[in-house]
């Protein structure tokens, strides 16, 4: 079985099994075919980590893998390079998958929390809600329990990842303040509807100075410095005529010219 690989110093590269057939067995073993295949086992075991041999040139080509670039990778180590990762994106999402559907099961079990007497300031707040998923529970195929769970981990996510600054739990946290807003405000007594929806907005907006820390509505203006400059500059290009050697003037008048007239 020969190696497909291409060999880093130009020469073939041997395999395990063809070192182990063409190795001679040792003099001192012959008698002893059991020992004589060990030794052939070691002997080869040794060959192939020496230069130039099988296991020697596949370590130099994992040692030289951390600096090249994906062509110049050997396939093999390729080969399990992506079997490697696929068997983690499966073991990934099979365990997401395991995570979801224990969490699932367990908000379906959460006893009925419609029982709120609506007393205090969390009372007024939370009952109208608590009732509100309960009425809209008995026509769904889940638990009212499960419902006011799932309402509260929102809230919770959206609390705390706006308060990291996540742009997504950001938008959770506002969808779950005009949700609950929405649910008190059909939910709650008839007398006292707008005290509790207007008691509830106050308790959002002050929750709401952590989940948006840092959030502003001016616009961020980028001051860059121009990458050219202009320098303007007058240029004025002249030719000068060239200067008239001496005793040229003399010879360019006529000859029939008075010396007094000159």
């Amino acid at each position: 079985m020969q190696s497909n690989d291409k060999p880093i110093n130009g020469q073939p590269n041997p395999s395990f099994l063809d070192l182990l057939n063409q190795t001679p067995p040792p003099p001192d073993v012959k008698d002893w075919p059991r020992t004589k295949r060990f030794a052939r086992l070691r002997t080869a075991w040794r060959e192939s980590w020496e230069e130039g041999g099988f296991l020697y040139e596949r370590w130099e080509e994992l040692f030289q893998a951390r600096h090249a670039g994906w062509h110049e990778i050997a396939v093999w180590i390729k080969t399990a390079g992506l079997l490697t990762g696929i068997s983690l994106i499966v073991m990934m999402v099979d365990t997401a998958g395991d995570i979801a559907s224990a969490a699932l099961k367990g908000l379906s079990t959460v006893p009925a929390s419609n029982a709120g007497d609506g007393t205090g300031l969390w009372g007024t707040v939370d009952h109208p809600i608590r009732v509100f998923l309960a009425d809209q529970a008995a026509h769904l195929a889940v638990a009212p329990g499960a419902l006011y769970a799932f309402w509260q981990l929102t809230g919770l996510l959206g609390l705390i990842g706006g308060f990291f600054g996540n742009a997504g739990a950001r938008i959770a946290w506002l969808l779950f303040g005009l949700g609950s807003l929405a649910m008190i405000w059909s939910a709650a007594p008839a007398g006292g509807r707008a005290a509790a929806t207007g008691l509830a907005t106050l308790m959002w907006a002050l929750a709401s100075i952590f989940a948006l820390r840092g959030l502003t509505l001016r616009p961020i203006v980028h001051n860059h410095p121009p990458q050219y400059q202009f320098s303007p500059a007058l240029h004025l290009h002249a030719t000068l005529p060239a200067p008239t050697p001496a005793g040229d003037d003399f010879d360019d008048e006529p000859d029939n010219i008075h010396p007094l007239q000159r």
